[in-house]
């Protein structure tokens, strides 16, 4: 589960602490974009957490199936893992429909969280786990996965207060591209003096 410790260092304690996202009206204008900025990637990292778990859940149902098909002695899961995973990637989609421009900053860090959460229950061994073992993993799974999923919404929700706070501004005319367009063309020169 992704607990959110008051006062933390990680950027998901930032992004979700009580204050973070209160009053943004009295934000300056590069704050609310830096905030912005930083529950994006965290919604991006939490995002691809979430498609780990899904892709976890797939198999060990796939995994399920296979035990009460027809053929419980056919393909096993690891052989078709690669249609198991494109059927994932080609059904409907059920996130929140944003377009992602970020790349996930913690992959690693995340994929070994998911593997983690059930230790014996990897990719290679799937199929030597009980009937049991399998449904307390997929049980397990599919718990994270609510925890990551509830984490998201509450982080999408930080980014749309700054994202409507700053339509806002230029709506009403308190920013303007233009000083957007300044502001871009001068942080590199400030980062090229710092070298």
């Amino acid at each position: 589960m992704i607990e959110v410790r008051p006062g933390g260092r990680r950027r998901i304690d930032r992004v979700l602490a009580p204050g973070y996202a209160s009053e943004p009206e009295a934000l300056p204008l590069p704050t609310l974009r830096e905030r912005r900025d930083e529950a994006a990637q965290e919604e991006t990292d939490l995002s691809y957490l979430r498609r780990l778990l899904h892709a976890r859940i797939d198999i060990v149902k796939a995994e399920q199936l296979r035990r009460t098909s027809d053929d419980p002695g056919g393909e096993d899961v690891v052989a078709r893992l690669t249609a198991i995973l494109a059927d994932n990637a080609l059904g409907p989609a059920t996130g929140s429909g944003r377009h992602q421009t970020l790349e996930p900053t913690r992959a690693g860090e995340y994929r070994r969280a998911a593997e983690a959460l059930v230790g014996d229950a990897t990719l290679s061994d799937v199929v030597s786990l009980s009937d049991d073992q399998l449904t307390e993993t997929l049980d397990s799974y599919r718990r994270q996965e609510g925890s990551v999923s509830q984490r998201r919404r509450e982080v999408q929700a930080v980014v749309d207060t700054f994202n409507a706070e700053i339509a806002r501004r230029y709506a009403h005319g308190t920013a303007s591209v233009d000083e957007l367009l300044d502001s871009q063309r001068s942080a590199p020169a400030a980062e090229d003096d710092n070298a």
